[in-house]
């Protein structure tokens, strides 16, 4: 059941709105930290916005550009911006009306960072050998 917390947030394909915004703010964060914490705090914010990017290449649209203009965006303040595939543009999603349970978003970040922690564990103990 994807609706367990009854919540419902505008959303695209990918979750973009999310990444856009958790990049965003996760690059404000990093630049707080020092050392091993704000390196990795900055790449997870990059590769964050590795989803919108992929997104748009798919969908035959210039990744930098878009990438480029949805940032901007959400620096402006339009946390529902996102990427509209079907017109190739950006744009706001809550207009659109297009919406996903909160769930789906929270899951797949979830299940990414839970992912990148295994390979981490992973390459500690190989490197141990």
């Amino acid at each position: 059941m994807l609706c367990k917390c009854g919540s419902w947030r505008v959303s695209h394909a990918r979750n973009v709105l999310v990444c856009a915004q958790i990049s965003l703010e996760m690059k404000k964060w990093a630049k707080t930290l020092t050392g091993m914490h704000g390196h990795c705090a900055k790449a997870f914010a990059e590769a964050m916005e590795l989803i919108p990017y992929t997104l748009a290449e798919n969908a035959g649209m210039h990744p930098i550009a878009i990438v480029t203009e949805l940032r901007r965006r959400h620096a402006e303040g339009e946390k529902m911006a996102g990427i509209n595939v079907k017109r190739g543009i950006i744009s706001d999603m809550a207009v659109e009306n297009v919406i996903q349970p909160l769930l789906v978003s929270t899951s797949a970040i979830k299940l990414a960072a839970e992912c990148v922690c295994m390979i981490l564990k992973i390459d500690d103990l190989v490197a141990v050998r």
